[in-house]
């Protein structure tokens, strides 16, 4: 199974934009509840998961990305730093937790898979992927 490495889709110096890029590979479609393990379609790796998961995952989404707008009114309307400051850490708690079950799901069905395959590189993947979430 050929498998891409995340950082050789789009250098930072290639990102005009200076935003974040999401990229269809390893941990950014990686869900619990995998209805099959992560599949290889070429060279772009994909999960499969059950709609109820899709459906959770996105209502969390849509729930934070409510709470960013409420956090650009609140800026909007001058309130005072502390109660922006919470309204952030809730924001992204909110998002850790995301985080946390999408690497749960990818560490149960996609890790699992490439280790039972012979593929022993998703370890440092893995590794690599675990030291961004901590880094936050």
């Amino acid at each position: 199974m050929n498998h891409l490495n995340p950082k050789e889709l789009i250098p930072e110096s290639e990102n005009s934009l200076k935003e974040p890029v999401l990229l269809n590979v390893g941990t950014t479609e990686a869900v619990p509840g995998c209805d099959e393990h992560c599949a290889s379609e070429g060279s772009v790796r994909k999960s499969h998961h059950s709609e109820k998961t899709k459906n959770n995952l996105v209502t969390r989404l849509n729930r934070i990305e409510g709470q960013i707008r409420g956090i650009k009114g609140l800026i909007e309307k001058d309130t005072y730093c502390d109660d922006v400051i919470t309204q952030i850490s809730a924001t992204q708690a909110a998002l850790n937790s995301v985080a946390k079950l999408l690497l749960e799901g990818h560490m149960k069905s996609c890790v699992v898979e490439r280790i039972q395959e012979g593929d022993h590189e998703v370890v440092d993947e893995l590794l690599v992927t675990i030291q961004r979430l901590m880094k936050k």
